[in-house]
C-alpha cells in the first residue's frame, strides 16, 4: 500500500527512475522532455514521455517535474517503495512535508543528467539533500579511466597517428599534446 510521500524507484534500461508518491494514484517525477520549450498547450505535453522527447530534452537541457499517474510512472516495471531509505545516510523527513515539497516543485526546470536530474529531485524532496549515487558511481568510473595510465598513452598513440595522417598543424598538434597532459593532470 503506498503512502503519501513515498519515494518509488523503477528500473529502466540503463538507470534507475525516481518518483515521490502524492497520493490518489499521482507521481511526481522529473523527465527531461523537449515538449514544454516547443509549445505551452497542456494537451501536448501531457502524454506519456516518449524515447524521443527525453532524449531532446536531455540534448536541449531542458525538464519538467510532471505529475502522472502510477501506472504512467511505471510504464510496466516493477516498483520499489523506499529502497533508498537504507542507503541515505539522512533523516527521512515527514511525509507531509515531502509530498508538499514535490508538489511545490511541479513545472519546467533545467536539466543536467549529472546535477539535476530525478534523483536529485527525489532526494531533495524526502532527505532535504539533493544527491544522485548512479551520478557518483557514473563519476567514480570515469575518474577510473581517466587516472589509468593506459588512457593517457593511447591518446598519445592517437594523437601522433592524426598528426601522421593529417600533418603537423595547431589544430592536430595541440590537441595531440594537450588531450594527454590534462589526462595526466588529472590522474
Amino acid at each position: 500500500m503506498l503512502r503519501r510521500g513515498d519515494l518509488l524507484e523503477v528500473q529502466r534500461t540503463l538507470f534507475i527512475h525516481y518518483g515521490i508518491y502524492l497520493g490518489e494514484n499521482r507521481v511526481a517525477h522529473l523527465m527531461p522532455d523537449i515538449m514544454p520549450i516547443l509549445t505551452n498547450d497542456k494537451q501536448l505535453i501531457k502524454p506519456v514521455v516518449t524515447n524521443k522527447r527525453l532524449i531532446l530534452g536531455c540534448i536541449y537541457r531542458n525538464a519538467s517535474i510532471r505529475v502522472d499517474s502510477v501506472e504512467d510512472f511505471a510504464y510496466g516495471a516493477q516498483i520499489l517503495v523506499n529502497g533508498m531509505d537504507m542507503k541515505m545516510k539522512c533523516q527521512v523527513l515527514a511525509s507531509e512535508d515531502v509530498a508538499r515539497r514535490a508538489e511545490k516543485l511541479v513545472g519546467d526546470i533545467p536539466y543536467s543528467l549529472l546535477w539535476n536530474n530525478c534523483e536529485h529531485f527525489v532526494t531533495y524532496c524526502r532527505y532535504g539533500t539533493p544527491v544522485s549515487q548512479q551520478t557518483e558511481r557514473f563519476c567514480d568510473c570515469l575518474k577510473t579511466i581517466i587516472r589509468d595510465q593506459r588512457s593517457v598513452a593511447l591518446t598519445v598513440g592517437m594523437g601522433v597517428m592524426y598528426i601522421l595522417c593529417f600533418g603537423m598543424a595547431p589544430s592536430t598538434t595541440l590537441p595531440t599534446i594537450l588531450i594527454p597532459f590534462i589526462l595526466w593532470m588529472a590522474g
